[in-house]
């Protein structure tokens, strides 16, 4: 088979690359792209360990063909911060001790941002059910939940 020559946007920055069509876009990330922010801890799509934003929606990238970034728009953890300043939920996670081993911590942060977009005063209960989908084997949640709810009364407080 040909290789695939897709376009596309990652983390605000036109990007190409070449691709077969079997490949996935967690591994054109990781290995194709050196964005090893996402991880992979199941394949199968039920850790949420490489949880990615396409044009907005919250996607398993171990799930999805990287020839289905043509022509859209994907989010990485890499895309998170500015610069140097972390995103307002990274140091949050920091500041509470909202992680511990890492693996999900990305596909967590990226999960949170996305839910704090569609919604900014999320309930602790819709915090839970929107992270349902990222597992985390060190933690326990709380802390995560909380550095959520607390990320998003900090954002709200900013905005007034």
């Amino acid at each position: 088979m040909a290789k695939m020559h897709i376009t596309t946007t990652i983390n605000g920055e036109p990007t190409e690359f070449l691709c077969e069509p079997y490949e996935t876009m967690l591994d054109v990330l990781r290995d194709n792209l050196g964005m090893t922010g996402s991880k992979e801890g199941c394949g199968s799509g039920d850790c949420g360990a490489c949880s990615v934003t396409l044009d907005d929606r919250l996607v398993c990238s171990c799930l999805m063909l990287a020839a289905e970034a043509e022509g859209h728009e994907i989010r990485t953890i890499e895309g998170m911060s500015e610069g140097e300043a972390l995103h307002p939920l990274q140091q949050k996670f920091l500041e509470t001790a909202a992680l511990q081993c890492g693996i999900c911590t990305p596909g967590v942060l990226v999960a949170a941002d996305a839910l704090l977009k569609k919604n900014p005063n999320p309930s602790e209960t819709e915090v839970r059910y929107w992270l349902a989908g990222n597992l985390c084997r060190c933690t326990g949640y709380d802390k995560i939940v909380r550095a959520v709810l607390e990320t998003a009364a900090d954002l709200r407080g900013a905005a007034e």
